[in-house]
């Protein structure tokens, strides 16, 4: 509990007090009406004061007006009992949904323990220099000792540890690093010291990302929050002018009827009607069940961008997604090399110095594969051809090594290939030499990931990849999946997801999921996006709306049922706060309802939205 609540609960808890004493000693009537004012101004001074403010700023409908004038009103008519009830029991709830909203920011602020305070650079002689990790440059060389956080994404080279990565991903098994390896910033060093490369800048570096998107999620409203933003707009004031005609209108028709007028009751019945009316269950609740769910997400290591991306994640049903690095692993391996014209390991050699030039997964392994440091001097004019492969002067002369589609291009017949993997066909000076067979690896979680998509929801799986037609169909076939597309390009998918899309019934939706540069056009083009956020590229995470921090295909089904729960949530709590309050307006108007039950559709109402919001936290 936080000052500002501490200090709240000591004003409930003295007002309280103060109002029992009072109604319990032996005193006039009179004496106590205006005795029980007391605890009316300890209560509800702040109320009072924000509602004189929104008036001078011409903002005066909102539920401080509300309860300002429904309580003053009290007061005037000789009940300031009924008037210190409904400013402490407004209060109590403000303390309530203060808290509520108070877990929910301690959930999503766990995050911000991420950033790191300062970096350990390396100075000139050797010696660890403390600044702020924004000063550091890329290719800087930084020491993160046992206990201590990673302060930007780094390669590792010297020492070996295990790092917690928890906050990151919400996984709570430690992860093994040697030399080499890639470290992201915000994962803690648990064991040994180790001495890594920058790779980025700070600001650009992982603990910065989800930083940046937490702090934006809550700008981007979804349509339920927008439309009760509008709502509250026309609703206050409309209960306003409704009560003061309410408070009018009857006896004044009473007077022309020749019936005694009874302004007191009438003008009671207004009071009770604007308590009654008071929006602030709609207006905390639903924001809240929000925050809460995205605190909810963030905490499983999953990033949603934003509320109305949340939203729009109830609604999917089809996931098109990648099939590498997002189904598979993205580790490849070179498991047959057929050489026609060398000996294996001068074709291995050729295909890994034409790739050497190379970031894609595929580029890497060949190299990887490759005995011995490569030359690559000998290599010049790299020219990477999009979904195709690489083309280079290697030794004076010019080598293709890519897919059956470059070869054709090239003028050049590649052998058929039968065996399931990615074969990449090595030419040199317009001659045939051979092709390598890759593999990749599907992830453990992928296939239990893909037989619970159907109980939340995803009624059409869809495969877009690169990759040739058998590797797509055998990896298709071992997760379940019917609808295949492969050997695409860049284009292709945007063109795939364009028709899909004109194939959605209307209010579904359909998510894409990938981690590449090229899937980022696709990943835009979806009415959700997802990018897996360990291996992705920047521009995959960038454009993506909801970023799954540990690539782990299981966080897509978690994800949906997670927005799922909190639409479910914001719909109850709309029926239950609109519900309640229409059926005591109705009966305060009707004079069945007094200024008690006004207090219950008020605050109770409100307690109830609210305790039911911060069920999003959990999943």
């Amino acid at each position: 509990m936080n000052r500002k609540q501490k200090k709240s609960l000591i004003r409930i808890i003295s007002a309280a007090v103060l109002m029992l004493a009072i109604r319990l000693l032996p005193l006039p009537d009179a004496a106590k009406q205006y005795a029980f004012l007391l605890p009316y101004i300890i209560v509800g001074y702040d109320i009072l004061i924000r509602a004189a403010k929104g008036i001078l700023r011409g903002q005066a409908f909102d539920e401080n007006f509300l309860m300002a004038v429904a309580s003053i009103g009290a007061a005037v008519l000789g009940d300031s009992f009924e008037a210190s009830a409904v400013m402490l029991f407004y209060q109590i709830g403000e303390l309530f949904e203060s808290a509520a909203v108070g877990r929910s920011r301690r959930n999503i602020a766990a995050l911000m323990d991420i950033r790191p305070d300062c970096a350990n650079i390396e100075g000139e002689h050797g010696e660890l220099v403390q600044v702020a990790p924004d000063e550091v440059t890329v290719g800087s060389i930084i020491v993160v000792r046992p206990g201590e956080r990673i302060p930007i994404d780094s390669v590792v080279l010297s020492g070996e540890s295990t790092l917690d990565t928890a906050a990151l991903t919400g996984e709570s098994a430690p992860r093994a690093v040697g030399i080499g390896d890639d470290v992201q910033s915000g994962c803690v060093n648990l064991s040994g010291s180790l001495k890594l490369r920058t790779v980025k800048e700070f600001g650009k570096s992982t603990a910065s990302k989800i930083l940046e998107l937490v702090e934006n999620a809550s700008s981007r409203k979804s349509r339920s929050e927008a439309f009760i933003t509008r709502f509250a707009r026309i609703y206050t004031p409309a209960v306003c002018f409704s009560a003061l005609a309410l408070a009018i209108i009857p006896p004044v028709v009473r007077l022309v009827l020749g019936v005694p007028a009874l302004w007191g009751e009438w003008v009671y019945r207004a009071l009770t009607f604007l308590v009654i009316s008071c929006p602030c269950a709609l207006v905390i609740s639903v924001p809240l069940s929000f925050f809460a769910g995205i605190g909810c997400a963030g905490r499983h290591g999953i990033l949603i961008k934003g509320s109305n991306y949340l939203e729009a994640l109830s609604d999917v049903t089809t996931l098109v997604f990648d099939k590498t690095g997002t189904v598979t692993k993205g580790v490849f391996e070179v498991t047959k090399l057929v050489s026609m014209r060398l000996p294996d390991n001068e074709l291995l050699e050729l295909a890994a110095l034409s790739e050497s030039y190379s970031s894609h997964p595929i580029a890497r392994c060949i190299v990887n594969a490759s005995s011995g440091e490569l030359d690559r001097t000998r290599v010049e004019n790299v020219r990477e051809l999009s979904g195709k492969g690489v083309c280079s002067d290697i030794d004076g002369r010019t080598v293709y090594a890519g897919n059956a589609r470059l070869m054709v291009e090239c003028g050049i017949t590649p052998a058929e290939i039968r065996e399931v993997g990615t074969a990449v066909h090595v030419a040199a000076g317009g001659e045939y030499l051979g092709y390598l067979i890759i593999s990749d690896v599907i992830k453990p979680t992928a296939a239990k990931a893909f037989s619970e998509l159907s109980s939340a929801g995803i009624r059409r799986l869809v495969m877009l990849t690169g990759d040739n037609e058998a590797t797509a169909k055998a990896v298709a076939e071992k997760l379940g999946i019917a609808d295949v597309f492969s050997q695409l390009l860049p284009a292709d998918k945007v063109s795939i997801a364009e028709k899909l899309l004109s194939d959605m019934p209307k209010g579904k939706k359909l998510a894409f999921v990938g981690d590449g540069i090229n899937d980022a056009p696709v990943i835009s083009r979806a009415d959700v996006g997802i990018a897996m956020g360990a291996l992705g590229s920047d521009a995959a995470i960038e454009a993506a709306d909801v970023v799954l921090m540990d690539d782990d295909p299981l966080k897509i089904p978690l994800a949906i049922r997670v927005s799922k729960k909190c639409i479910r949530i914001v719909r109850e709590n709309i029926v239950i706060a609109i519900g309640i309050k229409l059926i005591c307006l109705l009966l305060g108007a009707l004079g069945i309802a007094g200024m008690w039950t006004a207090i219950f559709a008020d605050v109770g109402v409100m307690v109830i939205a609210v305790l039911n919001a911060i069920r999003a936290l959990e999943i």
